[in-house]
């Protein structure tokens, strides 16, 4: 009985310091902010980073974070302009690029943009709310006039997941890829969720075309970047798809394609959620 108590006891104590830890978690997030080109601003937290346009005519934001962050969030927004947050846009259906949504369609009135997967695969979710739901959907893309620019909401084929959209603010000069970029690191590439390796790398290949030298993007994912740091990831993708796509056309299995790895020039690439070992079954199954 005592065994047992102690045993009650231990695992108590476990899911109290687990939940205190993950509360601290959101307590000691911080909003960083800064500005990119005319009315565009980057928002860097936890999660992916946000895009803003503000100006005389409201706020646009691009993705929001997770929920337990979005009153930061508005903050960080408030300091940048105190004008109406009227619009969000979803670059995808991950929850840290969505899980504010509910926080801005209910308190603060913004009308969400997505692609249709975005509302599909959100629905499939067993934990949803209504709230968080795209309220506008589209096919292909959708323009917005506002604050002075040409804002484009691009659909891109297949590639981190099935529900990808990139802005582009085009008097600003400004690339929101989303998760179609993660600055300086493995990108993840959501099989589950439709993504493709060939996808992804065929889509940052057609963004790359579209860019002038001296746009600026915001990465899904890293530090404000340049073209030229879009053309690194992108070489970075191609030669270790190549190199493990001879691998698989060898008959080397997956786990001795893990095991040889792609030598020394990526180990800076490998981060916590995308390790080198992950990186490389991902190109192995996803080719």
């Amino acid at each position: 009985m005592r065994s047992k108590i102690l045993l009650v006891t231990a695992i108590t104590a476990f899911f109290a310091t687990h939940s205190a830890i993950s509360q601290n978690k959101w307590a000691d997030a911080k909003i960083t902010s800064q500005p990119v080109s005319g009315t565009v601003h980057m928002l860097e937290g936890m999660g992916g980073n946000i895009g803003v346009s503000a100006g005389p005519e409201g706020i646009l934001i691009i993705d929001d974070q997770y929920a337990p962050l979005a009153e930061k969030i508005a903050a960080a927004i408030n300091n940048i302009s105190n004008t109406e947050i009227k619009y969000v846009v979803n670059t995808h259906y991950h929850g840290d690029h969505t899980g504010s949504n509910a926080y801005f369609k209910e308190v603060k009135g913004s009308t969400i943009f997505a692609h249709d997967n975005v509302r599909k695969r959100l629905v499939k979710k067993e934990e949803h709310t209504h709230a968080e739901l795209p309220v506008v959907t589209f096919q292909q893309g959708v323009t917005f006039h506002f604050n002075g620019d040409t804002i484009s909401v691009m659909h891109m084929p297949a590639g981190h997941t099935d529900s990808d959209s990139v802005v582009w603010f085009e008097e600003a000069n400004v690339l929101h890829p989303g998760d179609l970029f993660f600055e300086g690191r493995f990108p993840y590439i959501d099989i589950d969720g439709g993504g493709t390796v060939t996808g992804y790398i065929n889509n940052v290949t057609k963004l790359i075309g579209m860019l002038k030298d001296d746009t600026k993007i915001i990465p899904g994912h890293g530090k404000l970047a340049t073209k030229a740091d879009y053309q690194k990831a992108l070489d970075m993708l191609v030669d270790t798809a190549s190199t493990v796509k001879g691998m698989k056309a060898k008959g080397i299995s997956l786990d001795d394609a893990v095991k040889r790895g792609l030598g020394e020039k990526y180990t800076s690439w490998a981060w916590n959620f995308i390790t080198e070992e992950k990186w490389v079954t991902t190109l192995y199954i996803g080719q």
